[in-house]
């Protein structure tokens, strides 16, 4: 069973996946971490980045983010060719983690974006986290290191949290840690014992 975990920036993804991973025999794909990977390291999506967004892209071999989310956060045009290069090759990846992990209780696919670019489609459930407009704009300042207006621009892309809970089986809010442990264990053990 795959289960997928979305919400908006800030919303608390990252701690929501990391509870689950302590419950059990449960394997995680974290679509922006292994589309990182991906992006330094397939010849396909290289090739194409350069063609498309110019030599700058990558600097010594590695690919230049700064560089390229300046570009792509500004102009939704943009990052819907980046997501056209980069997508699919991550699909064909998720797709043999899949098949890879059949023997654990349920795969975690965490993706940001899991509803925006279609790939709810992998997912047998999904959960949407969610914390107040202000809490997550609050934790992305802190943990980036960047301004409220950069965050709000990076919230553009993504859809709002009413419009994902409504497509999802799952609603987690991700305010305080001992109340998001509770909901986790709630969810964890209703996939386990196939109470859906």
């Amino acid at each position: 069973m795959v289960v997928g975990i979305t919400g908006g920036i800030g919303s608390g993804k990252s701690t929501v996946l990391k509870l689950f991973k302590g419950l059990g025999s449960i394997a995680t794909y974290i679509a922006d971490e292994e589309a990182k990977k991906l992006m330094n390291s397939s010849k396909v999506i290289q090739e194409k980045l350069v063609l498309e967004f110019g030599e700058e892209v990558y600097l010594d071999n590695k690919l230049n983010r700064p560089f390229l989310a300046n570009i792509v956060f500004k102009n939704k045009e943009k990052l819907a060719t980046l997501n056209a290069i980069v997508h699919p090759v991550v699909y064909n990846h998720l797709e043999s983690f899949i098949k890879n992990n059949t023997d654990k209780d349920y795969i975690l696919y965490e993706n940001a974006i899991l509803f925006e670019n279609g790939s709810d489609v992998f997912c047998d459930k999904i959960i949407t986290v969610t914390a107040p407009e202000k809490v997550k704009i609050d934790r992305v300042i802190s943990r980036d290191k960047t301004s409220e207006k950069e965050v709000r621009n990076r919230m553009k892309n993504q859809w709002k949290d009413s419009k994902k809970t409504l497509q999802s089986n799952y609603i987690i809010c991700n305010v305080s840690l001992t109340k998001t442990k509770e909901q986790v264990l709630k969810i964890h053990n209703k996939l386990t014992q196939n109470l859906l």
